[in-house]
């Protein structure tokens, strides 16, 4: 034994060497610490991916069964007549109608649910905006925007909005794929040949069919917009265009150069980025309770040009598209992701 302990002695010049208790509990603590610093940020970014690859899937069959439905107007029972100066919706079983009797037809769906019962359905009382604010989760139309049931007359041209008294209560479904879904329907949305615009202005409401504000994982968090939260809508009751903007959390400050200096911004922001189109900016307008308040006042530009001098602008307090000169500088842009 005593051979074996100098043998040992000498290979190591003489010296024992180990851990002492207190070096490995210091060891233990600087790995737990670095573990609780980045697996949160691992887990955020698995997430990340994991919802970015959910919305585009959800996005793709949405717009399929969409696009095999003939048209998107005209489900549901409802009361009132369409004319080219008002209309009146008031009825509860609109929405219902168009999941059960159309969009069911042409989507696999796993539960149904009325508007007493949405959260039947997966859907949360509330969510967060983009600017972190609470949003009470709206239940019928003049609550996703208040616009379809406020009276817009124009001085200069003193019509009311065709659309401006609809007030559909929202439907829900779930997917055989887990996502929730609110649907918020107009059964008289027109097709985008028909102009309805006053003073130039032009208003989202008459052209949306159906709008979806779904939850990607059901009752679990973190229930905000951009996160597991977003939307879809459908514009046009025939040849339907079918968008899902996601607005980026970070909105771009105007820098002085105009439209193309806006379009540039987005481009060059650290996420692949870039300005909404017109009928994307229908769809924000028609959300913008879930974007927040970044824009309270002011206009913005979308990326659709309207001849060489100028473009399609919109103004964020008032929920309508006008053109501008390319050349004016409004103060804040929303960017969307790619």
């Amino acid at each position: 034994m005593r051979f074996i302990t100098e043998h040992k002695n000498r290979k190591f010049g003489g010296k024992c060497f180990a851990f002492t208790m207190a070096e490995i509990l210091i060891s233990l603590t600087i790995i737990g610490v670095i573990a609780a610093i980045t697996l949160p940020s691992l887990r955020a970014n698995i997430n990340e991916k994991t919802w970015a690859t959910q919305r585009k899937a959800l996005y793709s069959r949405m717009s399929q069964a969409i696009s095999m439905m003939p048209a998107l107007n005209g489900y549901g029972e409802y009361v009132g007549s369409w004319s080219a100066d008002s209309v009146s919706v008031t009825t509860d079983t609109a929405a219902q109608a168009f999941v059960t009797d159309g969009l069911s037809k042409v989507l696999q769906l796993k539960n149904i649910c009325d508007n007493e019962n949405l959260k039947k359905c997966g859907l949360p009382d509330r969510i967060k905006a983009m600017d972190n604010t609470n949003v009470v989760f709206p239940t019928k139309l003049s609550e996703l925007n208040e616009g379809f049931t406020t009276t817009l007359i124009e001085s200069n041209n003193p019509k009311l909005n065709p659309q401006s008294h609809i007030d559909t209560k929202a439907a829900a479904l779930e997917t055989i794929n887990g996502e929730s879904i609110a649907v918020f329907y107009n059964p008289y949305c027109v097709s985008k040949d028909v102009v309805f615009a006053t003073g130039g202005r032009f208003y989202p409401y008459p052209y949306m069919c159906a709008d979806f504000v779904y939850d990607l994982n059901g009752k679990k968090g973190p229930n905000k917009m951009g996160k597991d939260i977003g939307f879809i809508t459908a514009l046009y009751p025939v040849d339907s265009e079918v968008v899902a903007p996601m607005p980026d959390d970070k909105f771009v400050t105007s820098n002085g150069t105009g439209w193309t200096g806006a379009i540039s911004q987005c481009n060059q922001k650290e996420k692949a980025a870039r300005l909404p189109n017109y009928d994307e900016t229908f769809s924000i307008l028609i959300n913008k309770s879930f974007v927040g308040n970044n824009l309270t006042s002011g206009y913005a530009w979308t990326s659709t040009p309207s001849d060489e001098t100028r473009a399609w602008g919109y103004v964020w307090a008032a929920n309508f598209l006008y053109i501008f000169p390319k050349s004016n500088n409004p103060g804040r842009n929303i960017c969307i992701l790619k």
